[in-house]
């Protein structure tokens, strides 16, 4: 009996879901949800282009003895990956939500 009832719940769990990304069902996302995931997305990647922006620049200015400003880690890294990231995701998911909608 416990057989029978993990072989249909094996068969229906890849019946709905499309894709997955991190345990997250990225075909039966919601509106709502898709944009979150997509802003939280870029504001990962604006903060870790920001990091790594600071730490190039904090190992050239230590090894040219030289002053570059830290605040261009800001506006050439962080917020043109940040944006990019936000754009890329904001398009994927939305694809993926308006193919969710139409197929219903």
């Amino acid at each position: 009996m416990a057989q029978e009832s993990q072989g249909k719940e094996g068969s229906r769990q890849g019946q709905g879901e499309r894709g997955r990304l991190f345990g997250i069902p990225l075909g039966d996302l919601g509106l709502f949800s898709s944009l979150l995931i997509g802003a939280a997305t870029a504001f990962a990647a604006f903060f870790a282009a920001t990091f790594l922006g600071i730490v190039g620049i904090m190992i050239y200015n230590g090894t040219t003895h030289r002053s570059v400003d830290y605040a261009l880690s800001y506006e050439r890294g962080g917020l043109i990956a940040g944006i990019l990231t936000l754009v890329v995701a904001w398009g994927f998911l939305g694809t993926q939500w308006v193919k969710r909608i139409a197929s219903h």
